[in-house]
């Protein structure tokens, strides 16, 4: 019956699906996930399954994909290479197993075996063989019609050009997957947004890619490896009698197969077998989709045959998806622990990956503007294993009429300090700085820790117990804490809470470098710090230095100069420090000494082994003080190397080029010969 005369639904529904097709097995740019490709396509079997006499030919259910592009010639495969059934949970897969027994005459409890393995999330290929030797490569197009793609299966190594051994047929096909690991996939992308070039979707969209281009040398550079799962077309000898035992002679002639093939006879191993992969799934190298069970005995597949396009011995199991469809409802904006503002779609809930998913991050304004996002969108979300939820593409096509821009906010939503984004960066954050009360509690943390003030005994349990219960708001309220409102909180006793204030009183005294470092100015850590404390001697000249006059510090760069300036440019992180200077915290100032001035200037110095009177930060520190570079590999260009207890290589290589060597005693009488007492 002619697609015209097809109802108005089922019409849009197949040339919906025909348009998908085309997007994925021509352009290579899906627009929406697997799993949602797979619900249009039941939507339209369970139609045709109730109206058979309207099934028209050219129905999508009546082909395999689409046609192949131009740009490569065309091949006929000997052999269609059709697609598979799919099953989405354990009543479907035992359904599947009991139309095979049905078929073949058999009773329910009988057992056949089953060969279990992933389904590779990749492009579907076939290689011929003639003789051993690889004579052409296509891809399975549209199951009849494929791309000619010899000169580029060539460039990839798992595939190899001739077969190992001995005993292969005269001729040959080999069919399996190739696809992309994940690690080359996340450095290949990386690269391309490193140069501006366009991004892949995933791995099975840069597989597809790669094997498309006209210039195998481009092929070469991509990871690709290909995995071989049947045969097709052998003549001239032969192959043994079930599934798996091929796949093993194929991997002894050179070709690939999956490690985690197995064999299964009952749905309860079936089941175990999926389970254990679902585990298994973000571990592995390479993404799969699913699992694929066929009938491992081939003269059982020939008496159980086929369907208009797929095999009736074989289904593929798909895991729940973690791509889905959704609707973006609204966008808001959320501040991180380091002021970092984050928008977060607010999405219609999904379920994908597992669970019901009603937000994922957007990363920030720029990766906004790569999608196109705008609220009221339909989108793809993704979600692997605990991986966070993100927004992954738009379906544009499907935009409302009433969308709207999404707009970054001006001030915090917490605090309504000016948002700020330095040159450079991608990230917008918060001015707030440390009287943001999203920041509040980290701001803490760090400014009590062993490199900051070092207040011992005011961990992060307590921070966040003082936090909650509103006693500690500002860096300055921990000076005025008193005993009797901390010992109202539980396991604070007398003795402990007496040497918690002791402690704290006793590091109002601290130095230049420490309360710099303790400020958590963006990217400022020990070193820098220190380098600022020497280079400028005072507090005020730090907050009074321009770009360009902070650049001349060393290990201070443009963009570190830029969040020091725009730190300080801020009135409340000036009123915080004034606030700390009336609660007492003080430190020693003096002019700066001159670099060149130092005892140790332009020394290297290497540490190694266990220093047991200090530790190597605190040797380091010493060092640095003194002018000296501390280095964590042996040279011709080191000084000198302070072992310690258990020294290692790097003493030994010390030794070898004749460079000073001091042991920790030495090193000890050596510091304080320069005024350093340990």
């Amino acid at each position: 019956m002619s697609v015209n005369v097809l109802p108005q639904e089922i019409q849009q529904l197949c040339e919906s699906i025909d348009l998908h097709n085309y997007r994925y097995h021509v352009l290579d740019e899906p627009s929406i996930p697997d799993a949602h490709y797979d619900k249009l396509f039941k939507q339209l079997q369970a139609w045709e399954k109730d109206n058979p006499n309207m099934v028209s030919a050219q129905s999508p259910t009546q082909r395999v994909g689409a046609k192949p592009k131009a740009g490569f010639s065309q091949i006929t495969h000997e052999m269609p290479m059709l697609s598979l059934d799919n099953a989405f949970n354990g009543d479907e897969l035992g359904d599947f197993a009991r139309r095979i027994n049905d078929r073949l005459g058999l009773t329910s409890d009988s057992h056949i075996e089953y060969a279990c393995e992933p389904k590779l999330d990749g492009i579907a290929v076939s290689l011929l063989y003639q003789k051993g030797v690889l004579i052409r490569g296509a891809t399975r197009g549209d199951g009849t019609t494929g791309e000619d793609i010899t000169h580029n299966v060539r460039t990839i190594a798992s595939i190899p050009l001739k077969l190992r051994g001995s005993g292969y047929p005269e001729k040959l096909e080999v069919r399996g997957e190739i696809y992309m690991l994940k690690a080359g996939f996340a450095a290949m992308n990386a690269h391309a947004a490193k140069i501006g070039d366009k991004l892949f979707v995933n791995p099975r969209n840069a597989a597809a890619g790669s094997l498309r281009q006209l210039d195998p040398k481009i092929t070469a550079r991509r990871p690709l490896e290909m995995c071989c799962y049947s045969v097709g077309v052998v003549e001239g000898g032969d192959i043994p009698d079930d599934h798996i035992a091929t796949l093993k002679l194929l991997n002894s002639w050179g070709l690939k197969i999956n490690p985690h093939l197995v064999k299964a006879t009952s749905l309860a191993e079936k089941l175990a077998y999926i389970e254990k992969m679902q585990q298994l799934r973000n571990q592995l190298p390479y993404e799969i989709d699913g699992l694929v069970f066929k009938v491992n005995n081939y003269r059982l597949q020939q008496r159980l045959g086929f369907i208009s396009r797929a095999p009736r011995w074989a289904i593929a199991y798909k895991f729940p998806a973690e791509e889905a469809v959704t609707t973006v409802e609204k966008v808001e904006f959320q501040v991180g622990r380091t002021g970092a503002i984050t928008p977060v779609a607010r999405l219609a809930p999904v379920f994908v990956g597992g669970v019901t998913v009603s937000n994922a991050t957007l990363h920030n304004m720029d990766e906004i503007a790569r999608l196109g996002l705008q609220v009221g969108d339909t989108v793809v979300v993704h979600r692997a294993g605990d991986v966070i939820p993100k927004v992954v593409r738009v379906i544009t096509e499907d935009r409302p009429a009433n969308s709207q821009a999404v707009v970054f906010p001006d001030s915090c939503p917490v605090c309504q300090s000016q948002i700020v984004r330095i040159e450079g960066e991608a990230i917008s954050r918060c001015s707030g700085g440390l009287t943001c009360a999203a920041q509040r509690k980290e701001a803490l943390i760090h400014y009590v820790s062993k490199k900051a003030l070092d207040i011992d005994g005011l961990g992060e349990k307590l921070i966040d117990t003082l936090v909650s219960k509103e006693m500690v708001a500002k860096f300055d309220d921990i000076y005025y804490l008193s005993k009797l409102n901390l010992m109202r909180l539980e396991r604070m006793g007398d003795k402990s809470v007496d040497k918690l204030l002791a402690t704290i009183e006793r590091t109002k005294q601290t130095t230049l470098e420490r309360f710099i470092y303790a400020l958590g100015i963006r990217e400022v850590g020990e070193a820098t710090a220190r380098n600022l404390s020497k280079e400028f001697g005072y507090l005020e000249r730090v907050i009074a230095a321009d770009v360009e006059r902070l650049e001349q510090v060393t290990d201070v760069g443009p963009i570190v100069a830029k969040h020091i300036v725009s730190f300080f440019a801020q009135a409340h992180n000036l009123a915080v420090i004034k606030s700390l200077r009336e609660a007492g915290v003080n430190w020693p100032e003096a002019e700066p000494v001159a670099a060149a001035e130092l005892a140790l200037a332009g020394k290297v110095y290497v540490l190694t082994g266990t220093l047991e009177l200090m530790g190597r930060s605190e040797a380091k520190a010493h060092l640095q003080e003194l002018g000296a570079k501390v280095s964590g590999s042996v040279s011709k260009k080191t000084d000198c190397v302070v072992a310690g207890a258990a020294a290692g290589s790097k003493l030994k290589k010390a030794e070898d080029l004749g460079i000073e060597v001091l042991s920790e005693a030495d090193f000890v009488v050596f510091l304080n010969k320069l005024g350093v007492t340990i």
